[in-house]
């Protein structure tokens, strides 16, 4: 396990200790949890960009038209 260490400024600080503490866990809990979130996100992010990339609008189009139809 790693130790990272991070500046914030002091309202930003109190403000996520009462957050953490809502929620009944610990800062470093929610750093961690929050930190997941990101990394779910940028996962998301770049298996859509890797598929954009692949795919074919001309393909996606028409399935969209597909769907506007049967909807």
């Amino acid at each position: 396990m790693s130790t990272l260490t991070i500046r914030l400024p002091d309202d930003k600080h109190e403000r996520l200790k009462a957050l953490a503490k809502s929620n009944s866990i610990s800062i470093n809990k929610l750093m961690d949890e929050l930190a997941t979130v990101a990394l779910a996100n940028y996962d998301a992010r770049v298996r859509f960009e890797t598929r954009a990339a692949r795919g074919k609008p001309e393909r996606a189009l028409a399935l969209l038209d597909k769907l506007d139809r049967a909807g």
